[in-house]
């Protein structure tokens, strides 16, 4: 096994950390900015294997990174269970609402989902063939309670609220969407194995949420569900969960699982994180995104101090969510210059 990504996810203690960034095929870059122009909009960039692989590649060529994660959204798993989707121009993804047992019951069964992202599929196929030897491929999707609050509420909310408020009024019809979720996403990720990808993950950006015994039953039963049905069909495939925000809730996480690394948000400390997390196995994080933008030496000192955190066991090096629009991709050499000298 010589892919470093793959090294960690195994357990061990690498001299340099492997390095990938969330969202690192994106608008930070002007050749990403330049491929979406020829695709029209974002869904067709989604759908068009080629072009969805080329903005793949894009931050591989640039930067060298040691992981290539699929370029996808995590709405298109509720696209494919029948909601409809739509990107609103400024404003982000649209979605028709679910808010009812009986909504909850016209929504495709979880096996059938296969039709609508085939294209997604293609596109690991592609990057399984295109991608350099020694760079690892994931493939992702989101968790099922995040995806659940789009669901819900149709977009994007900052509280959440609207999830939360079906949870409370109607548990049953939430449970049966979150079901219908953890199967669709068991077939849609198994799919990506199978097409290519050496990896998963789950993003549960939302799981921050969630307190108490909504968030054993939200956040942590179906990702172990999720984790146990695709170890049970490809057992050597790793899976990296990101229950974003969950703070305490991180320790334990990949116990309670079955994840093979947690990815943690830069609201822990990397030093609380070697103490609490990773003494689970391997972690991934987690620089605060803004150094992408603001650069310079406080950005070297920060990634280094986490770098060091770490080295005591097994860690990816990635930063604490997504890069944002604004950051400068100088700002990304130089992160990568600063771990690999730590």
């Amino acid at each position: 096994m010589t892919k470093l990504l793959l090294r960690a996810l195994a357990g061990e203690t690498l001299p340099v950390p492997p390095i990938w960034m969330m969202r690192q095929a994106g608008r930070y870059l002007p050749e990403y900015r330049a491929t979406r122009a020829q695709a029209g909009d974002f869904l067709s960039l989604c759908y068009t294997p080629d072009l969805a692989a080329e903005v793949t590649l894009q931050p591989i060529r640039r930067f060298g990174f040691d992981a290539a994660i699929l370029f996808a959204d995590i709405l298109l798993v509720p696209q494919a269970l029948g909601a409809d989707l739509w990107f609103a121009t400024g404003e982000g993804p649209r979605l028709s609402t679910v808010t009812t047992g009986e909504e909850v019951a016209r929504l495709k069964p979880a096996d059938q989902i296969h039709d609508r992202l085939a294209p997604v599929y293609e596109t690991v196929r592609i990057l399984s063939r295109e991608l350099p030897r020694d760079t690892a491929l994931i493939g992702f999707a989101g968790a099922p309670w995040t995806v659940a609050t789009y669901m819900v509420a149709g977009r994007g909310t900052p509280d959440q609220g609207p999830a939360h408020a079906l949870k409370d009024r109607d548990r049953a019809a939430f449970t049966a969407l979150i079901d219908r979720i953890t199967e669709a996403t068991i077939h849609y990720l198994s799919a990506q194995i199978e097409a290519g990808a050496e990896v998963v993950k789950l993003f549960d950006s939302w799981a921050g949420s969630l307190k108490g015994r909504d968030f054993d039953d939200f956040a942590i039963a179906p990702a172990r569900r999720i984790i146990a049905a695709l170890k049970e069909r490809h057992p050597h495939v790793p899976v990296i969960a990101f229950p974003r925000e969950a703070g305490e809730r991180y320790i334990g996480f990949a116990h309670a699982t079955g994840a093979d690394c947690v990815a943690l948000d830069n609201s822990v400390s990397a030093e609380w994180a070697a103490r609490h997390v990773q003494v689970d196995g391997c972690v991934q994080g987690n620089l605060d995104p803004r150094h992408m933008v603001t650069g310079g030496p406080d950005l070297v000192a920060e990634a280094q101090r986490i770098t060091r955190a770490f080295r005591g066991g097994p860690h990816i090096f990635n930063l604490g969510h997504g890069i944002t629009p604004d950051a400068n991709p100088d700002n990304v050499a130089l992160m990568i210059e600063a771990v690999r000298s730590a």
